[in-house]
């Protein structure tokens, strides 16, 4: 089942007397299965956050729809098991930590003492529990960042919306929600994270969304994207260089190191040929392995495509 699923789902903001229109989000279809962790990434004013608005209605679309968790974003009831970390989040400077999450678990309907335990497990979850009394003026932005996530979770939510939720965070808490998240994972919950980490984003997403200029470019799994398709590196256990005998118009071969080179071919019958073609020589091939980029590397080159494109138009 999806947990979410968007048709053509598009937003366009319009100025007063509406004389310049914005499309922030463009004909969107996506689905996202329960249980996963699902990373949008996208340069500033792609259109990630004006997604996941529209997902929680906060605002409304132009035109589409969208369901969550089974039903129809216009269903409020859903939102009972719906958590929302929005970016640069901020709470009231005179409350403490465990005040925050008691405002917010009274605003999900949570009182009493399941309230007072589910408070302390949160703080124990994201390791603020000896800073529950503290006044969050005294927190710094990791420990905001920390907070923002317990408040997320308060209401034990389904599916979960986190945006930039490891923005000001150093290594080791970045390591510390990165564990947070998939154990949320192995519980079922589905989490809809926005990143512009993406070292962070490729650790630990099941699938990834591109947006770029509202529009989604690309998508699929982390694996899916970074591969560079029929480029491998294969490792020889010898001195011979590859290169000089192999090369022709269907094959390219480039010497990296001593017994190492990096092969494209125009297909995988090629490489194969080649394969038997080396070991008929005697070489022993010590390591066949296909090549691929960073999701930053990715990235960086499918966001600069298509920023090319358009000056070319």
């Amino acid at each position: 089942m999806s947990a979410i699923q968007t048709d053509s789902l598009s937003k366009t903001y319009v100025s007063s007397f509406g004389k310049k229109k914005v499309d922030a989000l463009i004909d969107l279809s996506i689905s996202i299965d329960e249980g996963t962790i699902f990373g949008l990434l996208g340069p500033n004013g792609a259109g990630k956050t004006t997604l996941i608005k529209l997902l929680l209605q906060i605002i409304f679309p132009t035109s589409g729809r969208a369901q969550i968790l089974g039903s129809d974003v216009n269903n409020y009831k859903i939102k009972n098991r719906v958590g929302y970390l929005p970016e640069n989040h901020k709470y009231p400077p005179y409350l403490s930590g465990g005040d925050v999450l008691k405002f917010f678990g009274k605003l999900s309907g949570i009182d009493g003492t399941t309230l007072d335990k589910r408070i302390d497990e949160l703080l124990e979850l994201v390791n603020l529990s000896k800073w529950k009394k503290t006044k969050v003026r005294a927190y710094s932005k990791g420990m905001m960042q920390r907070l923002g996530l317990a408040q997320a979770l308060i209401n034990d939510p389904d599916l979960i919306f986190l945006d930039e939720p490891t923005d000001g965070v150093d290594p080791i808490g970045r390591k510390e929600i990165r564990d947070i998240l998939l154990e949320l994972k192995s519980r079922s919950k589905t989490i809809f994270l926005n990143s512009h980490l993406l070292s962070e984003v490729e650790m630990i997403t099941d699938r990834v969304g591109i947006l770029n200029k509202g529009k989604l470019i690309r998508e699929g799994t982390v694996e899916e994207l970074t591969e560079r398709k029929e480029e491998y590196k294969i490792i020889i256990d010898d001195q011979y260089d590859l290169s000089e005998k192999y090369s022709d118009s269907n094959i390219n071969i480039t010497h990296i190191s001593n017994g190492e080179f990096n092969v494209k071919v125009d297909d995988i019958r090629t490489l194969n040929l080649l394969i038997d073609k080396i070991r008929s020589e005697g070489i022993l091939i010590k390591e066949i392995k296909m090549q691929k980029s960073t999701l930053e590397d990715m990235f960086i080159s499918l966001i600069t495509g298509e920023e090319n494109k358009g000056e070319e138009k």
